[in-house]
């Protein structure tokens, strides 16, 4: 198989990964619920991988590095423990319903305004909207790092500084970048970053978080043991385990150690130079193709390894059976749980069909795709086109 789906989850992974995992679970206890040899060495596991996210991301403490089972645990706590009834968020048409299902819920329970910076049909923003939709209820830009749709990425750096001129937090959805694009949290300007392990970080399922600026208050989303201060009838203050209620997926943990080691020794800029290179080449060679329409903006001097298309007015979901049965290659067709996005781009019926690259794919798959296009497009193209 030609795995093309690496924006859903990386199948290839560090084979330190899987040893990482399999170690952990014959031998690892729970984390900060003993003083055993088994308990500590869970603990030691999990600091380690607090440490090596922090570095990774640029937190500057370690301690503000939150575990969760996925990134869109880590929005939920961000969005339901930061905001209150009253306050107004600017979010975009980018984003993936991890973070605008928990805005929309917060619009109809607590009466908080949202408003979405638009994207145009290129799935581009005018980043003059941010300045036309703020209010002095204003409280944080929520966003996407890069749509998980088109690859398109969002300046943060830029919304940094424009959420620390007028007092805002930035809270940054990087799903599709943590692990594979340089993310420094510091330098950029945000203030909650929320990540999921099992894509560019090349961790295992089940494991994710969000890196907390010093300073930024998140209410506990949910509460109950913490190994600590078991006699309070409250949940501890202090972070981390303020917003770490119940037992760590430690096993999970010690392959999101694994994977971050990796990220280190081989350099994020030198794997996303390669994914990114990929990603181009299937683009260049599918992008002229008679029947092929593209979708995002693919002269932007940074983006996600990801190519988004659709072929003739055939359904997505059609197209990517046929790549997947009859040449072996997964994509992902359809939604993408990206609802506003695909009303930019006019794709809301037909949805499209997306190929995203990771480090362990080659030129060779990249080349095999492209052919496979190329011939589903003559096989489906109408009569007389």
């Amino acid at each position: 198989m030609i795995y093309l789906d690496n924006a859903a989850t990386t199948l290839r992974k560090p084979p330190q990964v899987a040893a990482a995992v399999a170690e952990a679970i014959t031998s690892m206890g729970n984390a900060s619920r003993g003083a055993h040899d088994a308990s500590l060495s869970a603990s030691r596991t999990v600091y380690e991988a607090r440490c090596l996210t922090a570095e990774l991301l640029g937190c500057p403490r370690p301690d503000h590095v939150i575990f969760t089972c996925n990134a869109t645990e880590a929005l939920n706590i961000a969005i339901g423990g930061l905001f209150a009834p009253g306050d107004h968020i600017i979010s975009t048409d980018l984003e993936h319903n991890s973070v605008l299902r928990p805005l929309y819920r917060l619009e109809r329970e607590q009466g908080v305004a949202v408003d979405f910076v638009p994207a145009d049909r290129r799935g581009c923003v005018d980043y003059g909207d941010f300045d036309r939709l703020l209010r002095p209820e204003t409280r944080a830009v929520v966003c996407t790092h890069a749509s998980n749709l088109t690859g398109n990425m969002l300046d943060l750096a830029r919304l940094g500084r424009f959420a620390r001129e007028h007092g805002l937090l930035l809270v940054a959805d990087c799903s599709q970048t943590a692990g594979a694009v340089p993310i420094d949290m510091g330098a950029l300007g945000v203030d909650v970053l929320c990540f999921t392990g099992h894509k560019g970080l090349m961790g295992p399922q089940g494991t994710g978080g969000l890196c907390i600026r010093p300073g930024v208050e998140i209410r506990p989303w949910k509460v109950g043991g913490s190994g600590v201060q078991s006699y309070s009838c409250t949940q501890p203050e202090e972070y981390p385990t303020r917003l770490e209620a119940g037992t760590h997926n430690g096993h999970g943990l010690a392959g999101l150690a694994a994977a971050e080691r990796f990220l280190l020794e081989e350099g994020v800029d030198r794997i996303h130079e390669k994914e990114t290179a990929l990603a181009r080449r299937f683009y260049e060679g599918v992008r002229a193709i008679p029947g092929v329409t593209v979708y995002g903006d693919h002269g932007a001097p940074d983006r996600a390894a990801i190519v988004s298309l659709n072929l003739w007015d055939r359904d997505s979901g059609e197209i990517s059976d046929a790549l997947a049965e009859e040449y072996g290659i997964a994509t992902r067709p359809g939604a993408h749980c990206a609802p506003r996005m695909h009303q930019a781009l006019g794709t809301v019926e037909q949805g499209a069909v997306r190929f995203s690259f990771s480090y362990y794919n080659t030129d060779a798959e990249a080349d095999e795709a492209i052919r496979a296009v190329r011939t589903l497009a003559e096989e489906t193209a109408p009569q007389g086109a």
